[in-house]
């Protein structure tokens, strides 16, 4: 996709977000995923997609298309449970170790423009930040060491410690129970639509999709979610 396109298509979200100005004065607690959503999602679709498979082939003694023809379904099998997201599972169904390999990439862990100053801001207002990821604990450390983001959160939560991840119904209500939140005073900021489905269903009054998770990748279409090009785009709503 070319510049042009890239930024109309930024344009476009800009224009539709400036159209519902968030009432800050209403919003207590922001919950932010982390991977598409403050992170470039490029480093995990190259992860899965291209490196894990690279490894994978070079193990085994195949081509990199074998590799991709044996491990894609294997993905998809277990697409949207827990275990899609836990490197403990992969190192042991691979017999690679997930974690070294994401290592051999860190220099692709990037953050989305606009995003510290977007914490940052939200220090000021005195909101109550959390981070709230699928990813497993340890993607969790390793990203948070590579960006330094850590020190803009006042809580970590990982779909890990409940062994069942965001997109799944039953992980909010859990999630109301171990860190209480008020729902109606609540924004959540995520580019899974599956996983907004689920926290709209719970009662989040306050949703934003990204609609360029993967900075390398089209936009994506966000159904009837409010989408965001960029963090500016919260800013420009902050009083």
């Amino acid at each position: 996709m070319g510049r042009k396109a890239v930024s109309y298509a930024i344009h476009a979200a800009r224009l539709s977000t400036m159209t519902h100005p968030l009432p800050w004065q209403d919003i207590d607690t922001v919950f932010l995923d982390m991977d598409g959503t403050l992170l470039d999602l490029h480093f995990d679709n190259h992860f899965w997609l291209e490196h894990v498979p690279l490894r994978y082939a070079e193990k085994h003694g195949l081509s990199v298309d074998e590799a991709k023809q044996q491990l894609f379904p294997r993905f998809r099998a277990v697409e949207g449970t827990i275990d899609w997201y836990c490197i403990d599972y992969w190192s042991r169904e691979l017999g690679l170790d997930i974690n070294a390999l994401k290592r051999e990439l860190e220099h692709l862990i990037q953050v989305h423009p606009q995003v510290i100053e977007f914490l940052q801001a939200l220090r000021v207002m005195d909101k109550r930040v959390a981070l709230l990821t699928n990813a497993h604990h340890k993607v969790v450390e390793l990203k948070m060491s590579s960006t330094g983001l850590a020190e803009h959160f006042d809580h970590f939560i990982c779909a890990h410690t409940f062994r069942i991840p965001k997109e799944d119904v039953r992980f909010w209500p859990r999630l109301a129970e171990e860190d209480p939140f008020h729902r109606e005073r609540t924004l959540f900021v995520d580019d899974s639509l599956p996983v907004l489905h689920a926290a709209r269903d719970y009662g989040i009054r306050h949703l934003r999709a990204v609609r360029l998770p993967d900075t390398t990748a089209p936009p994506k279409q966000t159904e009837d979610f409010i989408a965001i090009g960029s963090f500016d785009e919260l800013l420009d709503g902050l009083p």
